[in-house]
């Protein structure tokens, strides 16, 4: 999960930035899905097939202008449906 916070009127442009960038990554996710919210802020959450620890492609941090802070990246481990 990658969640950046865009610098002050540049909201739309960091979520034109991600949408790029995921489809640079070197492998392809099972599946991906962009959000954004308000304060500019853009979230992409990948799944994978891959083990918890086995490294994957991530997005790269923005130009610093582009963003009002650092990027926050988490990942998860799934524990099924229910």
């Amino acid at each position: 999960m990658w969640e950046a916070r865009a610098a002050e009127g540049r909201g739309a442009e960091l979520l034109e930035w991600a949408h790029a960038r995921v489809g640079e990554l070197a492998r392809e996710p099972l599946r991906r899905e962009t959000l954004r919210a308000p304060q500019g802020r853009v979230l992409v959450i990948t799944w994978w097939d891959a083990a918890y620890e086995d490294e994957l492609p991530e997005l790269p941090e923005p130009e610093a202008g582009l963003i009002a802070r650092s990027v926050h990246r988490w990942r998860f481990e799934s524990l099924g449906e229910g």
